[in-house]
This record gives C-alpha cells, structure tokens and sequence, in this order.
C-alpha cells in the first residue's frame, strides 16, 4: 500500500511539473507577474523587440521618477494558452459575446502576436496608463488599463480608447 502511494505521489509530481513547464512555454505567469527584463521567459523573450524595449524603458523611467516595481503579468502568449482563457472566459460570463469583452480569440489576441503586456501592479498599470506614451505605449481598452500596446510614437498621441476586447 505505501509504495503504491509513493508511486502516486510522484506521477502526481511529474504530472504537474510536465504541465507547469508546458504553460511556462505558453507563456503563462505566476500571479505578481515578472521583471520586464526577464527575457529568459518565453512571456518576454517572445515579444515584440520594440514593445519590449519601450515597456523596459518605461519600467526603468517609473522606477527611477516614483519609485514603481512594474511587472508583467501578462505577455506574448501561445494560442493555445489564449483559447484556455478565452474558455474560461466563456464558463465564467456565459457566453462567447460577453467573455469576448474581456479576452480575444487566438486569432485577434494581440499577445499571441507578441504585441501586448499586461502591467501590474495597479500603481504600475495607472502609471503606464499616465505617462507611458512617452515611450509610444498605450492603453487599449477602457475596461483594463493594465493592457498595453505599443500604439503611438514615442511622446505621441495614444488613439482613443476602446470599449473593450471585443471592440
């Protein structure tokens, strides 16, 4: 009986590690995100190069003027991570139409092109929001002012807000 349990709990083990290596490289994150510069993990190193460098620069510039520790929460993302969420999305709001708000498909996800973060924490996120299109970063959608995109040029104008995901 025990080494049957023994045997259990490290399937269990390898099951789990197999998978947390697998969203790894779907570029999933743990909550409290990751450092900017971080560019072993696939969530930054798969990023735009110029979206990473302004988000970079921009972290640096908030550190430095107020003290902010911005993370990613949320990066380039594999598709197949982005239909899991879009899944969950639909469990949780009922219906494609409403978890659309909220999460993209795969084909319109801005992270799964590398073109998208999501800032946290909140004082880092209001920051981004606030100051970041000195370096052509944007927020997107009135709905989640920690996602942001590079989408003006630097100390340009960002486009007016969207409603939300789904447009």
């Amino acid at each position: 009986m025990k080494s049957a349990l023994v045997a259990l709990v490290l399937a269990l083990t390898a099951a789990c590690s197999a998978r947390a290596a697998t969203a790894q490289e779907d570029g999933y994150l743990e909550n409290g995100g990751i450092s900017p510069f971080d560019a072993n993990h696939p969530a930054i190193r798969n990023l735009d190069p110029q979206l990473r460098a302004a988000v970079q620069q921009a972290a640096k510039e908030a550190k430095a003027t107020r003290g902010i520790d911005a993370r990613v929460t949320s990066g380039w993302r594999s598709a197949k991570y982005q239909q899991r969420l879009l899944d969950e999305a639909v469990t949780k709001h009922g219906s494609l139409d409403e978890a659309r708000k909220f999460v993209n498909t795969p084909e319109k996800s801005t992270h799964v092109s590398g073109k998208a973060v999501d800032i946290g924490p909140t004082d880092a996120a209001d920051w981004f929001s606030r100051k970041g299109s000195a370096h052509g970063l944007c927020q997107i959608y009135s709905n989640e002012m920690w996602h942001i995109e590079l989408a003006t040029t630097p100390g340009g104008e960002c486009p007016p807000l969207l409603t939300n995901a789904a447009g």
